[in-house]
């Protein structure tokens, strides 16, 4: 036959029905009628009989009896073909039959064939995929016809239909072997190389054979464990993409907050509410713990994908609780919750420069003398494919306090830790180093009492590198991580591999590093570790898997909590405040902040007389004890005239030079400061608000504390002081009496003031005596003797110099001593300095009458007259000097001054309002933290009810 029959491309067994018949030169035997069943593995499916096609030949048919021929060589052939057959098959089935009861039991191994293929009926609707597939009918239009061809074959149907079904069976034994056989072997081993060489196969062990299909399923589920990565990260790029054109706005709708980052600004926001995390928070999180130096941040990292903490060997790197929520994005970027700044995870100087700024932050929630701190620094991380979660890194447990620490590190990082994890709803990802005795570990006891159960406990053991080259016996590790070595209970355990020791290496070096060791680790080769108990990733799917779990069962019960809890506030309120509104710090500061800034503008609105009255009346207080002691007392002792205006002009020079304008300055700026207090202190009747008194208290004070005078005020100031100074003429008699009246007021003050320290000097008179029951000490009873004394002495002399003479001291102790009174000459001296300046002020006060109609005499500079009134002048210019000088203060506070000042409490107030220690210092009390809690607690309630909104949309 010049064409090939298709039943050639059976099994070889097959072909054996099947040669070419001898040919000759003159003629070709015609093709055979006959008609098969051709073979499929769809067995279970009846095709349509299908006809050789009918080859036509170029020769006439010999009439002898060639069908009687061609009959008796075929039933040989049959024989022939039904001996091997069934020869053949007995020698499979008896094969066959060897082989089943060699294999093992496989049921035993199901754990190797990952979990997803066994729940693979669940998902896949394997009755509507079979009705979906074709029909005999239409398989058997795509196969070629094969009617002309079967024509001819169709008479010997029944001589082969018994011999070709056995063939068929014979082939679906040999198929089967070869299924289970191992690679590079075949059915047909035994019937080839005899009864020997199947002994021999016997002999293989059965532990070789679980080895090899071990090997085997190992190699297949790393085969499938790659597509499923090479597909993932094909997923990833495309939902970069996607998330890319987003945010070009190439679809033009609005992108909604993801729910990790609304579940995200909820526990920042009661990390503000609650920092200590008692009862009223339990809100889900993720709590990672572990013994310092245990791979903690590793781990994180590898999570997210960044290698984004500060790095160091054998030191406390973290020192206070890391807040990271990790979400998916179109850029694997970072940036933190108080910052606009975004840092590219994928460039090395943005990486180091966010290692830099957290390693800040840390130091700087750090109080003095402490080590660690409660402050919690929160951090997002978006990239594509990350798991939605939020980790919070604590630092590590200690067990020794070493030096450069504060005494009370190990107390503060477990009270910390505690914290944490006695929420019910958090997750603990408890991270052992594997490469230490499991006898040093601090963290599991701890773990083992915060969740005895383990129903919210993740085991992590890190470094299963160094654990395996290290430990004597590696049924250890199956222990740890079977649950069976640390007293503690865990949801799942797992195996991880988080670098080879250099902190320079990316997060790529270290996934490829960590598969390749799994992947030839004799740790999983023997069973010691499940293909799901290891790498990173596997650990980030189980513990998102596990938040989210945790997030759904416990969300709304949360929910309904805060919202009772705002019931109870609201009714607090409405009880306690019915005319307030609910004001909370903030709103309060910014109250108080407008009405100090009102405050700080009416000082522009004081008047021009107000303020120097105030400056002028306040500049002689100070002032007039010097004018008096140092310049009018001694220029008045002096003989005439001329001596007495020379004196005056000196000293009048000499302080105008050194004390006069600084003392004006003070003056001014003691003036300005209390018009300020008063204006921040008056009170304001039924508006007034007692609350804000702490807080304007404050900024007055440390307004005034950066407020500083214009210098080139002082040096102005002194030259426009001189030239007031040096004026004697008075104009008019008006200026005359008003300097004679100040006179005359400043000196009955004086006088008003000496008597009563001679009062206090010689003790009561004879009437407060008498009415009052009061009697003199012995030390006033001698004062008074010295003064009735020294009297007599001033009676005698009405002019007498203001300094006694030692022989006038000496009689008047000499007369006290024959009354009997015994006196020191120093206690003389000082009762003179005050009688003296009685007699002194007395006598200036007559004198200034008799000045009062000494006008016209001072117009004739005195001439033919005995009436001298220069000390009028005098009182004169220096009223003048404060009228000047009051003038011009006035001047500067009004136009620099007040503005300047009003610049300060503006700067103040936005520093106070920057630091939120201070407003919670300044403006305390029941009402203000009632009002802060209630509208935390609504804001809560309000993002957690639409956070489940849209987790029941996802859902």
């Amino acid at each position: 036959m010049k064409g090939k029959s298709p039943l050639q491309k059976l099994h070889l067994v097959s072909r054996s029905i099947h040669h070419p018949c001898y040919s000759s030169s003159k003629f070709q035997r015609p093709p055979l009628r006959i008609s098969v069943q051709q073979f499929s593995s769809l067995n279970h499916l009846t095709l349509r009989k299908t006809k050789l096609l009918y080859v036509k030949h170029g020769y006439q048919p010999h009439r002898n009896f060639w069908l009687a021929r061609v009959a008796s060589r075929l039933l040989k052939l049959r024989y022939l073909v039904l001996g091997s057959a069934v020869g053949g098959g007995y020698t499979a089935k008896k094969t066959y039959d060897q082989w089943k009861d060699m294999m093992p039991d496989l049921s035993d191994y199901k754990w190797i064939v990952p979990d997803f293929v066994w729940d693979l009926d669940e998902f896949i609707d394997f009755e509507k995929l079979n009705k979906a597939l074709p029909d005999a009918e239409d398989l058997a239009r795509l196969l070629p016809d094969f009617d002309k061809i079967g024509e001819s074959l169709s008479s010997l149907k029944g001589f082969f239909s018994p011999g070709y079904n056995l063939v068929s069976e014979v082939i679906g034994a040999s198929d089967l072997l070869l299924l289970l056989g191992t690679p590079g072997e075949t059915a047909f081993k035994a019937t080839d190389q005899g009864y020997d060489d199947d002994k021999q196969y016997k002999k293989v062990s059965d532990k070789d054979k679980i080895d090899q299909l071990q090997e085997e399923l190992l190699r297949t589920q790393l085969k499938y464990q790659r597509m499923l990565e090479r597909l993932e990260k094909e997923n990833k790029e495309l939902r970069k993409l996607v998330l890319q054109r987003d945010d070009k706005g190439i679809h033009q709708r609005k992108l909604k907050k993801s729910l990790i980052d609304m579940y995200s600004e909820v526990l920042d926001i009661l990390s503000d509410y609650d920092a200590s995390y008692n009862t009223q928070d339990h809100l889900p999180r993720v709590v990672v713990v572990g013994d310092q130096s245990a791979g903690k941040t590793s781990v994180l990292e590898m999570i997210a994908q960044a290698r984004i903490f500060p790095r160091g060997s054998g030191e406390m790197m973290t020192r206070s609780p890391v807040k990271v929520t990790l979400s998916e994005g179109p850029h694997h970027v970072a940036l933190f919750k108080d910052s606009s700044r975004e840092f590219d995870l994928t460039k090395e100087e943005d990486l180091a420069a966010l290692r830099n700024e957290i390693e800040i932050r840390m130091r700087n929630s750090v109080k003095e003398g402490c080590t660690v701190s409660t402050e919690t620094i929160s951090l997002n991380v978006k990239g594509p494919g990350l798991q939605r979660m939020v980790l919070v890194d604590l630092p590590g447990v200690i067990s020794t306090v070493t030096s450069g620490m504060a005494p009370d590190t190990k107390e503060t990082i477990f009270s910390i830790s505690k914290a944490y994890m006695q929420n019910p709803n958090a997750i603990i990802l408890c991270i052992q180093d594997g490469s230490v005795d499991a006898e040093r570990s601090i963290v599991t006891d701890l773990v083992s009492q915060m969740d005895p159960q383990g129903k919210r406990t993740i085991f992590v053991l890190t470094k299963v590198d160094l654990a395996e080259k290290n430990v004597a016996s590696p049924n250890r590790i199956q222990q740890i991580i079977e649950g069976k070595l640390f007293p503690m209970k865990a949801l799942g355990y797992f195996a991880v591999v988080t670098g080879k020791g250099n902190t320079n290496e990316s997060i790529d070096s270290i996934k490829e590093y960590e598969e390749d060791f799994f992947q030839n680790s004799k740790l999983l080769k023997t069973c010691m570790l499940k293909a799901h108990q290891v790498t990173t990733r596997n650990l980030s799917l189980a513990v998102s898997d596990c938040f989210w779990k945790m997030v759904r069962e416990s969300v709304e019960q949360q929910a309904d909590a805060f919202k009772a809890t705002r019931f109870n506030l609201e009714t607090e309120w409405k009880n306690n405040y019915p005319r307030l509104r609910e004001l909370d710090r903030n709103e309060l500061f910014e109250k108080a902040k407008n009405e100090i800034l009102d405050e700080v503008i009416s000082l522009t609105q004081v008047t021009p007389k107000h303020w120097e009255e105030i400056l002028q009346k306040t500049l002689w207080e100070r002032v007039s004890t010097h004018v008096i002691e140092n310049i009018y007392l001694p220029a008045a002792q002096t003989v005439n005239s001329g001596t007495f205006n020379t004196t005056v002009d000196i000293k009048l020079k000499q302080w105008t030079d050194k004390q006069l304008p600084n003392k004006a300055v003070e003056v001014a700026w003691a003036t300005l400061q209390e018009e300020f207090s008063r204006f921040m202190t008056e009170q304001k009747g039924k508006e007034h608000d007692d609350i804000f008194d702490k807080l304007k208290q404050a900024v007055k004070e440390e307004s005034i504390k950066r407020h500083h005078w214009n210098e080139r005020a002082e040096d102005s100031l002194r030259v426009i002081q001189h030239n007031a100074l040096e004026d004697r003429s008075i104009s008019d008699k008006q200026q005359w009496d008003a300097a004679i009246h100040f006179m005359e007021e400043t000196l009955h003050s004086r006088l008003k003031d000496t008597e009563s320290v001679i009062e206090d000097m010689v003790g009561p008179d004879w009437k407060k005596r008498w009415l009052y029951w009061i009697a003199r000490s012995k030390e006033q009873h001698v004062r008074n003797e010295t003064k009735n004394e020294l009297e007599k002495l001033i009676k005698c002399n009405d002019d007498h110099a203001a300094y006694l003479a030692n022989d006038e001291v000496t009689t008047v102790r000499k007369n006290l001593e024959a009354r009997g009174v015994t006196v020191d000459p120093c206690l003389i001296k000082d009762t003179w300095h005050q009688i003296y300046r009685r007699h002194f002020l007395r006598t200036a006060l007559s004198h200034c009458n008799l000045c009062r109609r000494g006008f016209y005499y001072y117009q004739r500079h005195f001439v033919d007259s005995e009436l001298e009134c220069n000390d009028v002048v005098l009182f004169w210019r220096i009223q003048r000097m404060l009228a000047i000088t009051a003038n011009t203060l006035r001047q500067q506070l009004t136009n620099t001054e007040v503005r300047r000042l009003e610049k300060n409490v503006k700067e103040v107030l936005e520093d106070f309002a920057e630091d939120n220690e201070k407003k919670i210092k300044l403006l305390t009390g029941k009402r203000v933290q009632l009002a802060e809690d209630l509208k935390k607690v609504r804001e809560i309630q309000e993002k957690l009810e639409v956070f489940i909104e849209a987790l029941h949309q996802e859902k």
